[in-house]
Formats: structure tokens, sequence, C-alpha cells
């Protein structure tokens, strides 16, 4: 693996860093080093930024419409995007279905939807977990039952995130109840304004509207709604989740903005005739973490060389998803606790934080506890590595 940047990704790196520092809005910036998402207009909007630059879907092929970037440029793309607080795009569409619709989709599937999804039209759910199949996702009871040229579907989705601004989701039934429970399920594309569809909010703890609940009571969908063959929905959604870890790897660069964040306030905050930069014990935790990070991004570049010369990085992206998950969620902890009780002032009026010393760093500490959770949960992840990495 070798770090030097050649000339022209030295040029490319330039370009990317120029764009970033020229077109990223002010009031995304403090929420998205606090490891915020932004609101669903803001992420269209930056979306239709992005894509007017041709850049909309960085990690497609361009044939279906992507900028065929290799390994090295999407980390410089990330890397810098994380060096001007520059927000995430969003990944339903983009980095989850829109790659399984144009590997596994028909034709008139891919010139529906993937145009959509690059401009920022379409946005997307996943509807995955149930109320009694999260981790063990194959265990799932929605039901998805033929009838003529239609599929009916009934159940109910658990933890759909942003299913109340959606207007497509992707979603797993079961077609088959009488096969292996993987064997018997299927991926479908839905419109949600689909009758018998009903989205029913779940505010978290960080007091802000993310996730759903869904039900589906006898939905119809016409057959052009299944994605690939039935009953081959599990194998499609493996590797959907497989890329939501990717995903997952991409930003692990984005850890150095919670990083900023901590140490600036640490430098801010006054103790006697110093800060608190100036005791040992906090410059030590500091530079642990930073370390930290440094080793996880390693890890990440090791993985991006090996995808590039077509290698197998086995469950290193489970090993990568695991540490990002707890290395975020220790440093925005750190960062909160840096700044005292006042970080818990993140109450809004209309829409705006209440005053402190950053006020989005508490909500961020509280939006990273899902993170060990989401794209399978760290425990499940553990088992994957014992089982692929150490034969258990």
């Amino acid at each position: 693996m070798n770090l030097d940047l050649t000339p022209e990704q030295q040029a490319f790196r330039d370009e990317v860093r120029a764009f970033f520092v020229e077109n990223t809005p002010q009031s995304f910036k403090a929420r998205v080093r606090a490891g915020m998402r932004l609101e669903p207009a803001e992420f269209v909007t930056w979306q239709k930024l992005l894509h007017a630059r041709g850049w909309g879907a960085p990690s497609w092929p361009k044939m279906y419409g992507g900028t065929g970037w290799d390994p090295t440029q999407l980390y410089i793309f990330e890397t810098e995007a994380s060096k001007a607080d520059a927000p995430v795009q969003f990944h339903q569409g983009l980095e989850l279905i829109g790659p399984i619709i144009f590997t596994f989709g028909s034709e008139a599937q891919k010139a529906k939807y993937l145009p959509a999804i690059i401009t920022g039209d379409d946005w997307w759910c996943q509807g995955y977990s149930e109320p009694g199949a999260g981790s063990d996702l194959a265990s799932l009871s929605t039901r998805a039952v033929r009838d003529g040229d239609h599929y009916v579907i009934s159940g109910q989705k658990a933890w759909t995130s942003y299913a109340h601004v959606a207007n497509r989701m992707f979603l797993l039934a079961r077609t088959d109840p009488d096969a292996r429970k993987q064997a018997g399920i299927s991926l479908f594309l839905v419109d949600m304004d689909t009758p018998g569809i009903t989205v029913r909010p779940v505010v978290t703890m960080d007091e802000i509207h993310h996730t759903n609940e869904v039900f589906l009571d006898a939905v119809r969908l016409p057959v052009t709604a299944l994605l690939g063959e039935e009953g081959k929905g599990w194998g499609y959604g493996k590797v959907l989740l497989d890329r939501e870890r990717g995903v997952t790897a991409a930003t692990t660069t984005r850890l150095a903005q919670q990083l900023r964040g901590a140490r600036a306030a640490a430098a801010t905050a006054r103790v006697g005739e110093g800060c608190l930069l100036d005791d040992p014990r906090i410059a030590d935790r500091l530079a642990q973490l930073e370390l930290e990070v440094m080793a996880l991004e390693g890890m990440v570049m090791r993985t991006m060389a090996e995808a590039a010369s077509g290698q197998d990085s086995g469950p290193r992206a489970s090993m990568i998803k695991v540490r990002w998950s707890e290395l975020l969620q220790e440093v925005t902890e750190f960062w909160t606790e840096l700044q005292g009780y006042d970080a818990m002032h993140f109450g809004a009026v209309n829409n705006a934080p209440l005053p402190g010393p950053d006020p989005w760093a508490a909500k961020g500490m509280l939006y990273s506890r899902v993170t060990s959770i989401y794209g399978g949960s760290n425990e499940i992840q553990r088992n994957i590595i014992a089982r692929r990495a150490l034969g258990l």
C-alpha cells in the first residue's frame, strides 16, 4: 500500500478541496462536525449541488451516471469533505439500493430509479428490521403473497429512518413461508404513496424525528416491483448490508471532525490561568484518541487498496464497523465532557440550538449511540469476525 499521492491524485485533491471550501454552506458545518445528519431538504439541496458538479454518485460506474472513481479518489473525496465540515451524502439510495438496482434490476427498473437517485429527486428508506426481526433479520414475518399480476404485502417494519419523508422504500418480505427462512425472502421496490402504508414517528433521545414504524396493510404491488428473482432477496440484502458497512468505512474520515471539536473545546475551556489542554491527562487522552483514529484510517486504506486490486478483505468491514462506532461514541462523549454542564444546552428555539460552547456536540453524542446498532449490531459483527477470521 503506497500512501504517497501521484501528481494526478494531488491535482484531484486540490480540485475537490477547493469545491468543498467554496460550496459548503456555513449553516451545515456545526451540525456536520458534531456527527449530526442534515434536515431532508438540506440533503436534497446538497445532492443537487454535487450532481450539478458531476459528482452526484461518487462510487457508481460511469455507465450508470457515476464518476467511475477508484478507491483512492473516493478516499480523497471523503477526507477533503471531512476537513471542510461538508456533509456525507444521504446513503440509502446512493450506496444501498442504487447499486443493487444496477447490478440485479431489470432495464426498466434501472431507467426508472437510477437517474432520480443521482439528482436527489427520489428519497429512499429501508424496510428491513421488524419488531421481532432486528439482528436476526432472516426471521422477518412480513408476507408477500402472489395474486395474479400483483403481490399483496402485509406486515410491519421498525426503525425505518426517514420513512416520513421518503417517496420510495426497498423492502424485504417473505414470499415462500415453507422454504428455509433465508431462501423464502424477496426484495421489493415500493412507492410510499401506495394505499395501505401507514408511517408512525419514533422520536429518539436526541429529540429529533429520524426514524419510524411502518405498517403495511394488504399493500398491492405490481409484479414489476420485485427486484431480481423471487426468493433471492436474502442474497441481495446481504450484498446491500456489506455495502452499508462499506459506507461506514468511508465515514471513518469523519472522526477527525469530532476530534477537532474536542480539541477546540479543551483549548477554550478556561482553568485558572490556562485551559484544559494544559492538563496532561486531557492532552494524553486526546493524543490516544488521535492515534486510534489514525490506526483505523490505516485499516480503511488497506481495505480500499485490496478492493482496488480485487482482493477479498474478509471480515475487515465488520472490524471497521465495530471499531468506528466505538471510537465515535468515545470521542463524542469526551467532547461533551470537556464542555461541562453547558454542553447539555441542546434545546432548540425555532430550530436554532440554545447558546453553549458547541450546542450540537451533546446531540451528536446522543445520536452516536445508534451507530453500534445500525448496519448490523456490533454483537452480530463480532460473531462474523469470530467465524470468518478466527474460525470459531
